[in-house]
């Protein structure tokens, strides 16, 4: 089965779906967490997940009444720390360049559905020098709710002009698949070292699944449902 086949528009999840950067957050917890002195609760990762930008800073005001801050000024706090890193240190996953290429030259819709914030996802963007692929681009700060909510997927669609269950999502975590599922599109589980403890649990959700993107050009990607 081809996965692109009768597919219009592709869109991407960011962080550890099209780039290499997930790597950087547990240390940001980490650093923030020290800075103020505070002791997360269990199950502290597993909340986050899937959460917008806005979100993750709202939950970080509840689980942390002695916080004496603002949404917004957590959310420019954590921009400030990891800026620099997404710029310089952050590359593309293993043969996402080829194949975003490959899909653009095709005339294959392409967008970017991400739970980051818009200054850092332009800014990676461009260090990568990618921009120029994406037709669309939306951070799940912008729509009504997070993953799993498939409001920015929908968002993304909307403005590619593509109907839902002629686009395919490209995403790591399961919060992720389950909001390209809930739009009505077909998912394709990304590898990434961050959440493969989680690998059963995106099979079991997607349709897709590849180590790389090398594995859709030599037809290696798994066929899942």
């Amino acid at each position: 089965m081809d996965m692109l086949e009768n597919i219009d528009a592709v869109i991407f999840d960011l962080d550890g779906s099209l780039i290499d950067s997930m790597w950087i957050w547990p240390a940001v917890d980490e650093e923030f967490l020290a800075k103020y002195h505070l002791t997360p609760p269990d199950c502290f990762q597993e909340a986050m997940e899937g959460k917008s930008y806005t979100e993750t800073a709202r939950l970080f005001l509840e689980l942390f009444p002695e916080l004496d801050s603002t949404v917004e000024a957590i959310m420019q706090e954590w921009t400030d720390m990891t800026y620099e890193l997404y710029t310089t240190q952050v590359g593309l996953k293993e043969g996402a360049y080829d194949f975003i290429r490959k899909l653009h030259r095709q005339g294959v819709k392409l967008g970017i559905a991400t739970s980051n914030t818009r200054e850092v996802v332009e800014a990676a963007l461009d260090a990568l020098e990618i921009s120029q692929f994406f037709d669309s681009v939306h951070t799940a700060c912008e729509v009504a709710a997070g993953k799993p909510s498939p409001d920015v997927y929908l968002l993304v669609a909307e403005e590619l002009g593509a109907d839902p269950s002629r686009c395919l999502v490209f995403e790591d975590v399961p919060m992720g698949i389950l909001a390209g599922k809930n739009a009505g599109m077909k998912v394709c589980g990304v590898d990434d070292e961050f959440s493969r403890p989680q690998e059963a649990r995106k099979k079991e959700l997607a349709d897709y699944y590849i180590q790389s993107y090398s594995d859709i050009e030599n037809a290696l990607y798994e066929v899942l449902k």
